[in-house]
């Protein structure tokens, strides 16, 4: 009996103390030996995207920036999110990207992701260019990403990369002026190569084939006759200044001197820069060279290691053989319209005559020397004697009279002029007389 007391009264003591009376420090299973839900998503789907399981990651991803929109992975996710468009590829999966990688730099303009982010950008262009003579859409639209790269990030680690994806970008282009350039120059068309030539040397001075395409230029300017003889010798004098170990330097020496234009002195400065480039230039293997033509992107190799990339667009010269406009200056206002109202009628409204009466008279009578008198009034379907005069004596109506007189009959328009003969022998002016050689006895 003593013993089932003692068992009550222990069981009792266990009942109150699971009822709350003893407090036991607060266990979360969530901090202890365990990570965070929006942390495991995010490395969930990182995983997704190195074992090439992009769809799969970016649901996962989206499911973290829904669930999650205070989380610390919440930038980290949607740049992961254009990543995985980015490695994915194709056309679709970098238009994708590009716009992903836009958002994120919109809204984190400040992490250092941001600079990464245009730098993918510039590359999604780079690898879609195409070889020097097609299109240059994509050549020309990962000039101006890797442009505003160092424009709007200029202390980022990326500089110096993007500097050299902007040097071989720009050797890609003038490798396509050239080649424009010189199909010009070899078949004749002086004006048009010298255009190209002078444009592609000023905008990109760092091209492999500047002093082909400046000796080319001079040449351009001889055929064009002695009028361009000063143009000749500045394409000549820049390969000798600016790029003094070219091939073509003492050719173009030797056409200063037949010009005798001073030749000068070579550039220090270019001069180690084209020593340090014929050491470092990257030179085409065999393998490369004898694929080239299965390779979608253009031969970069060429493209200089060093100097500042052109930052800017220069505009398109006009080819000489275009005439000047003399300095007038072309229309620059704007145009505008406005509805006419009720009472704004013309003058052929208000005065149907008003056509006639414009017209200059070849006998030099005044305009209105043929005019009515007040009082007098006109034959049915005769013309004003103004209209009259301004035919020149020919004896037709049709430059002067009213639409009423176009639908006289001849019968009328004779027994009209011989009325205002009459009238004109009493009435007008003798100057008016004179002028009108119909008026003449």
């Amino acid at each position: 009996m003593m013993f089932r007391y003692t068992v009550v009264l222990a069981l009792a003591a266990c009942l109150i103390t699971s009822c709350g009376f003893h407090r036991k420090k607060y266990d979360n299973p969530i901090t202890k030996d365990t990570k965070q839900p929006d942390k495991v998503l995010y490395d969930r789907a990182i995983n997704d995207i190195e074992h090439g399981r992009y769809e799969v990651a970016r649901i996962t991803l989206n499911t973290l920036i829904n669930t999650y929109d205070q989380s610390e992975f919440l930038a980290k996710a949607k740049l992961a999110v254009a990543d995985s468009w980015f490695r994915e590829g194709g056309t679709a999966g970098f238009a994708q990207a590009e716009a992903e990688y836009k958002d994120f730099i919109l809204f984190y303009p400040t992490m250092a992701e941001a600079a990464e982010s245009q730098e993918k950008i510039c590359m999604i262009h780079y690898k879609q260019m195409e070889k020097a003579d097609r299109d240059v859409t994509q050549a020309l639209r990962a000039e101006d990403e890797c442009r505003q790269l160092i424009v709007q990030f200029p202390n980022s680690q990326f500089v110096p990369e993007t500097q050299q994806l902007l040097r071989n970008i720009q050797e890609a282009l003038a490798e396509g002026e050239f080649r424009v350039g010189d199909f010009y120059y070899k078949r004749g068309a002086n004006p048009a190569s010298a255009n190209r030539f002078s444009h592609l040397v000023d905008q990109y001075p760092l091209y492999s084939k500047a002093d082909q395409a400046l000796f080319e230029l001079g040449q351009d300017y001889e055929r064009m006759g002695p009028r361009f003889r000063k143009n000749a010798g500045e394409a000549y004098a820049r390969i000798v200044k600016d790029y003094p170990l070219s091939g073509l330097a003492d050719d173009a020496t030797k056409k200063l001197q037949e010009l005798e234009i001073p030749v000068p002195a070579a550039d220090p400065a270019a001069v180690a820069r084209m020593k340090w480039e014929q050491e470092n230039r990257t030179k085409a293997g065999m393998f490369t060279r004898s694929t080239s033509f299965i390779r979608r992107g253009p031969d970069m190799s060429p493209a200089a290691k060093s100097g500042q990339p052109q930052m800017t667009t220069l505009r398109p010269t006009v080819p000489v053989s275009v005439p000047a406009t003399g300095g007038v200056p072309g229309f620059t206002g704007d145009v505008t319209a406005t509805t006419v109202g009720a009472g704004d009628a013309s003058a052929l409204e208000k005065n149907p005559d008003a056509r006639g009466a414009a017209a200059p008279a070849t006998g030099g009578a005044a305009p209105a020397a043929g005019e009515a008198k007040p009082g007098e009034g006109a034959p049915a379907g005769a013309a004003p004697a103004g209209a009259a005069a301004g035919t020149s004596g020919t004896g037709s109506t049709a430059g002067g009279a009213n639409p009423q007189d176009q639908k006289t009959q001849a019968a009328d328009q004779k027994k009209a002029k011989k009325k205002k003969k009459e009238k004109k022998q009493k009435d007008q002016p003798p100057a008016a007389s004179q002028s009108n050689p119909s008026s003449q006895p």
